[in-house]
């Protein structure tokens, strides 16, 4: 079993290895909104790996390959492909995997979320000394910025349409 405090890195020469994240705020517990529970148990039961994300042949993902198979097909879409498995609309093209943390970001602004909450959400330490170490998540936050991203998710599969999409309306 892989320690949860132990983060993937790749070498300039490609070499990977397992070692501590890059800082402690790293290693952190996220909840999951319900349709990303469900996502992530029906994906669970395509594999059998230590590792939650592999490659199809259960290798760990490498930045660049994880860039050039899933993120810009996922994003960019693969309509200048002559002959894809599958035919995949653009979503959203030229979004980077870290300008996701950007989108949860900004989200989190446009909910009214509590930049304390949003902080120790996306691991990261506030510059303000004093209101990270006085401030607090309230109980009631992380019900309502869960409902708030189980909301955005229903609007976009609500809008969605395609084979594709059909897939992620049943696991979700």
């Amino acid at each position: 079993m892989v320690s949860a405090r132990t983060a993937l890195h790749e070498s300039a020469g490609g070499k990977l290895w397992l070692g501590p994240p890059k800082t402690d705020e790293s290693a952190r517990t996220i909840t999951l909104a319900p349709f990303n529970v469900r996502l992530l148990r029906a994906h669970l039961a395509t594999h059998n790996h230590s590792h939650v994300f592999v490659t199809p042949d259960s290798a760990l993902h490498r930045r660049s390959n994880f860039s050039r198979r899933a993120m810009r097909p996922c994003a960019d879409g693969n309509l200048h492909r002559k002959d894809p498995d599958m035919r995949l609309q653009p979503v959203a093209p030229g979004l980077t995997f870290h300008g996701l943390r950007h989108s949860h970001k900004t989200w989190m602004i446009e909910d009214a979320i509590p930049e304390i909450a949003q902080a120790l959400r996306l691991g990261q330490v506030m510059k303000d000394k004093v209101r990270q170490t006085y401030s607090h998540v309230a109980a009631a936050v992380e019900p309502r910025l869960l409902q708030c991203l189980q909301d955005r998710w229903d609007k976009a599969v609500l809008n969605s349409t395609g084979e594709f999409d059909t897939a992620w309306r049943k696991a979700a």
